[in-house]
This record gives C-alpha cells, sequence and structure tokens, in this order.
C-alpha cells in the first residue's frame, strides 16, 4: 500500500457524532464535528480531558465507529468496512502510535526486528523489509542501536523506534495518541523534531497532544472542545526588517458547514453572554453583542 497521493484531502470528517451507552444514561462524546486534513499537513489535535478528541482519534484509526455522520480517510469509507477491510485498514493504511511506550513494541524482539515484523505480516518479500526497515530505523536517528530490545532503550528512543513501526507499511496518514506524555521536555521535543523530519517525506500526521511544545513544531492546530471542532491557530514564519526569521500565529474561531461557531469562553465572559445574542452586520464584519434584557435595558 503505498502512500495517498491524490490532491482531495486525505481526512474528510462531516457531522461526526458519537453516542456512548452507559447504564441507562446516554454520553455524547462528538456533537457534529468537522474536521478536513489536506495530504502533507502535520496536525495537532488539542482540547481538555472529555472534549471528544480521544473518541475522534478511535474513530480515525479504526478502532470505533460513529454514531451518525461520515468519515473518509484515504478515500476510504470508515463507515462501511468488512472486519477483514478494517484490519487491512489498520495494518497498511494508517500507523499509530500510542502514549504508552511499552504498548508500541514487542519486548522480545530487538528494534530492527520490531521495524520489520509490520512487514513479515503484510507478506512483503525479506529483500525488501530488511533494506526498508534499517532506512526507517535511520531516518529516526536510531541506525545506531539496531539489535537492542525495549528494555535497553530509553522511553524517548522507544518511541522514536514506534515511530519507524508505524511507518513500515508506507500508511498514507500517521497517527499518534499523546506521544509525549510519558516523556520530559527535552526527550519531548526530540520526538517533535523526529516527527517533522518525517512529515518533510511527504507523510500526513495527526497528532492528539496536551503538549505545549506543539505550538512550536505543527503549522496548524485544531482545538476541541464539547465534541465540535471549535478553534484552529495557524502559524508561518516571518522575516523582519532585520532579517530575523519570526514565528506568528492567529487563531480562528471555525465555522461549521451550517453556520455554527463556539464562542472562546473568555469573550463570553468578558462581555457577559447568556443564552442569546444580538447580530449586526457591517461591510466586512460581524458585531456580537449581549441581548437588552442581559443589559438591563
Amino acid at each position: 500500500m503505498t502512500n495517498y497521493t491524490e490532491t482531495r484531502p486525505v481526512i474528510v470528517c462531516d457531522g461526526l457524532v458519537k453516542i456512548y451507552k452507559v447504564a441507562d444514561l446516554e454520553v455524547v462524546a462528538l456533537q457534529g464535528l468537522d474536521l478536513v486534513v489536506e495530504p502533507g499537513e502535520f496536525v495537532a489535535i488539542v482540547g481538555a480531558s472529555g472534549s471528544g478528541k480521544s473518541t475522534l482519534l478511535n474513530i480515525l484509526g479504526g478502532l470505533d465507529t460513529p454514531s451518525a455522520g461520515t468519515v473518509h480517510v484515504a478515500g476510504i469509507d470508515l463507515l462501511n468496512m468488512t472486519p477483514r477491510q478494517r484490519t487491512r485498514y489498520r495494518r497498511s493504511v494508517i500507523g499509530f502510535i500510542r502514549q504508552q511506550t511499552s504498548r508500541n513494541l514487542f519486548p522480545y524482539l530487538n528494534a530492527v526486528e520490531n521495524v520489520e515484523l509490520p512487514m513479515i505480516i503484510d507478506g512483503r518479500p525479506s529483500r525488501e523489509w530488511r533494506g526498508r526497515a534499517m532506512e526507517l530505523l535511520d531516518l529516526v536517528g536510531m541506525s545506531h542501536r539496531p539489535r537492542h530490545r525495549p528494555h535497553q532503550l530509553s522511553g524517548g528512543e522507544q518511541q522514536r523506534v514506534a515511530i519507524a513501526v508505524a511507518l513500515a507499511n508506507g500508511p498514507s496518514v500517521l497517527f499518534a495518541d499523546e506521544p509525549t506524555g510519558e516523556l520530559d521536555e527535552g526527550t519531548s521535543s526530540e520526538i517533535f523534531e523526529t516527527l517533522k523530519r518525517v512529515n518533510e517525506t511527504g507523510t500526513t500526521i495527526v497528532v492528539v497532544t496536551h503538549d505545549p511544545l506543539v505550538a512550536q513544531h505543527v503549522k496548524r492546530t485544531v482545538a476541541i472542545r464539547d465534541g465540535r471542532t471549535s478553534s484552529e491557530t495557524l502559524r508561518w514564519t516571518e522575516v523582519d526588517e532585520q532579517g530575523e526569521h519570526r514565528l506568528m500565529a492567529e487563531e480562528y474561531v471555525v465555522l461549521d458547514r451550517v453556520g455554527r461557531m463556539q464562542l472562546p469562553h473568555e469573550y463570553i465572559e468578558a462581555i457577559g453572554l447568556k443564552n442569546r445574542v444580538r447580530l449586526t452586520l457591517d461591510p466586512d464584519h460581524v458585531n456580537v453583542w449581549p441581548d437588552r434584557e442581559q443589559r438591563g435595558e
């Protein structure tokens, strides 16, 4: 399976809803979430605990299905896969890195054997997987320790080998669930630098993380709140008058396909918005006002 090379988005989520039943209660984890990721992007998804980001990642990773809505990854409809197709999807179309380093690698295999294993399971000839495994270890900076088993590697080294394992079968998208959650700040920065090198080869990467360091490494951060995408932060580099490169960032509120958006909590509290608001339209912007009852008029 080769990388997804079409010009259309590699990930499209439209109106995703996920409802879990807990005893006699229904818990809404996603409520109409929309998301588009273009080929070659490096995107971070952030949000508070319970916001829905882990549920979204489980759906994109083929581990769960939504209650409503549509989701396509690399042109594949994730709602209409047979169990065999779902297994094939997880094995070849995507790569997945988990937070717990111990869950990414087999403890009785060394680094190069762990990277070779997905290709062996996929039925690739030995002449192919032997050379590719070392190429991937070199990409993640671990070619100097191919014969070391996981217990002989640090947490950061294990996670770099895990990235190589996730890339073994040439996935269209690499998903990472809190890949630096168990690592210190310095090691976390090294992992994000490794992911940046992988992204520069053309691999689309989606990271779910709480790590504040993510802002230094990705060009787009998508924030999820209450089961919906609430805002996006875009980053770019500018050269100032002294020739210095400066990282610039701007946050946008996401407008969904029916015109809804989530105002930031700090804005709501600052103006005292409740229940309903008044809108006025100017030629190039929209004004938001409390209604007259809220203002005591």
